[in-house]
């Protein structure tokens, strides 16, 4: 038996859609852009048995580079730790983490999610360990953070942006108060 070359593709009728291209994507750079780390407890003295309630705001921000398909994804952070009972703030921790990503085959419609969604899952186990070294270095129980849903931070995004352009028509469109005399 022998082996035979493959055939040529046949050229596919029009109207079909066309394969997709490939999407790859590499990691360029990851860094820290920004970062504090207040230990309000250390400052004011506070003691006892304080039980801490932690709050966790995350941000995404994403933006081209010089460099062709090269884009910086930023996750930003702002934990604030509070005693429960008190309210007095225990500590107070902000971190602009960037990744740096060469990226093709996103069609252009799809770019802006996947930078927001996909980038920010591979850089995130790297924050999530700078967040549990920094808390636990600042004198505190290492702060492990839950996995964040970034498709859901997406999509709450959308519809926060729907509902402010909803209600900028709406005060658009309501007459004002007439000038004539």
């Amino acid at each position: 038996m022998t082996d035979t070359p493959d055939a040529p593709a046949t050229p596919q009728p029009e109207g079909q859609a066309t394969q997709q291209p490939k999407v790859t994507q590499r990691v360029v750079a990851q860094y820290i852009r920004d970062m504090s780390f207040e230990n309000a407890l250390a400052q004011k003295g506070l003691s006892g048995d304080l039980q801490p309630e932690v709050s966790v705001q995350v941000n995404l921000d994403a933006r081209k580079r010089g460099q062709e398909g090269q884009y910086e994804v930023i996750t930003k952070l702002n934990i604030t730790s509070k005693a429960k009972e008190s309210g007095d703030p225990l500590f107070i921790f902000e971190i602009e983490y960037a990744g740096v990503f060469q990226i093709s085959g996103v069609p252009d419609d799809q770019l802006h999610p996947y930078l927001l969604i996909e980038c920010p899952r591979i850089t995130f186990p790297y924050l999530r360990r700078i967040v549990s070294d920094v808390t636990r270095d600042g004198g505190f129980p290492p702060l492990n953070l839950e996995q964040i849903d970034f498709l859901q931070l997406y999509r709450n995004e959308l519809q926060r942006r729907a509902q402010a352009q909803q209600a900028q028509k709406a005060a658009e469109a309501e007459p004002g108060p007439s000038g004539t005399a």
